[in-house]
């Protein structure tokens, strides 16, 4: 386990430094309207959704006019449906995992600094856990299946007429941040056990994951009162420690993971990919200690970045409009911290992780 400490506050000062690598491309969009023929919507009225959002090299001719986001959050811009870049006949490919109750806009920060470096991102919407659609308690409780929609996009991914051929098989990777942090290291092979998080809850090593959370606190109760007789739910809850790995993901880049108390040391050591994590010092809600500090500890090799300043949770997110710092409080950073600049530490480190470890041989400017 490597440990790197970022040895600079990171305030407003910081901008200048961050993102200092030079873009190749211009930044495409789409989006696909994937489903999951083999399970059901939580309403059991259709096939499950696994809408996604694909950022991609696109052609030096392309015009980034259009931003997503608005009103609250700065996508940034991109050209959407813009003709790929030739520069290269296939790209390496990064899937995207958002956090409880998210989106995958709120990853585009991510998704448009890799696209712009040679890589196609693509970030899923996790049915029932995003704010595209209704929040539902199922897919607030029975995280496990989130892994699977990863593996199914991926699947659809390839057999996309435009996306697949220009997709490098063997250089695959997958980022997440918060629950899509587990997500992710759950497709590295991590083995979560709910017995074990619930253990892990019960005691008095109990962190904020063990809570109810802020996005839907009343999720659990909702959730408790239909389980018993509800056939969808007790097929996933069947599926419950079903090993969820996808060994064509080949590396995977954590932010700020949660549920380190639901995966024993034993349930780690699968683990065999190169994994890097990176988090704030002053996350309350997925505490270092217990989460991305434990993952590191257990994962072999695992690269561990703490960034300094007080930097919490949601410091992750997309950048906020004016109008979003002033009406979310979820874009509102302490005092010092400027979130543009932990993106770009972020983005960075993620860059470099990603080309080192797919040995992504970007083409020349």
């Amino acid at each position: 386990m490597a440990l790197v400490i970022a040895g600079v506050a990171l305030c407003s000062v910081a901008r200048a430094d961050a993102s200092a690598t030079t873009p190749l491309f211009k930044v495409g969009m789409a989006t696909r309207p994937f489903v999951d023929e083999q399970r059901r919507n939580w309403a059991g009225t259709g096939p499950r959704p696994i809408r996604t959002v694909i950022w991609y090299p696109a052609a030096d001719s392309a015009k980034e006019t259009e931003s997503f986001g608005a009103p609250m959050f700065d996508g940034g811009s991109v050209a959407p449906q813009a003709p790929f870049s030739t520069r290269a006949q296939t790209y390496p490919l990064i899937l995207l995992s958002h956090g409880t109750g998210g989106s995958a806009i709120q990853l585009m920060w991510l998704g448009r600094y890799l696209a712009a470096h040679g890589y196609i991102v693509a970030a899923l919407n996790h049915h029932g856990n995003t704010g595209i659609e209704k929040y539902q308690p199922q897919g607030f409780v029975l995280v496990w299946e989130r892994p699977r929609d990863v593996t199914v996009a991926l699947d659809l991914l390839l057999a996309d007429p435009l996306f697949g051929p220009r997709t490098d098989k063997d250089r695959i990777g997958a980022a997440g941040f918060s629950l899509g942090g587990y997500t992710v290291l759950a497709l590295a092979g991590g083995q979560f056990n709910q017995k074990a998080f619930e253990d892990f809850c019960a005691s008095a090593a109990a962190d904020f994951t063990c809570r109810p959370q802020a996005e839907f606190p009343g999720a659990r109760k909702l959730f408790d009162a239909m389980k018993d007789g509800d056939e969808i739910v007790k097929g996933s809850l069947a599926r419950v420690n079903d090993a969820t790995q996808d060994t064509r993901i080949r590396a995977v880049f954590a932010i700020a993971p949660v549920f380190g108390g639901g995966f024993s040391k034993r349930g780690l050591k699968p683990i065999r990919i190169p994994v890097a994590i990176i988090v704030g010092d002053a996350d309350r809600v997925a505490p270092p200690a217990s989460n991305a500090q434990y993952f590191a500890n257990n994962i072999k090799h695992a690269e561990l970045t703490i960034l300094p300043g007080g930097i919490g949770h949601y410091t992750f997110l997309a950048d906020c409009t004016g109008e979003g710092r002033q009406g979310l409080p979820i874009c509102r950073d302490p005092a010092g911290v400027d979130r543009a600049a932990v993106h770009g530490k972020a983005n960075d480190k993620a860059l470099e992780f990603f080309d080192r470890t797919l040995k992504a041989n970007r083409p020349a400017p």
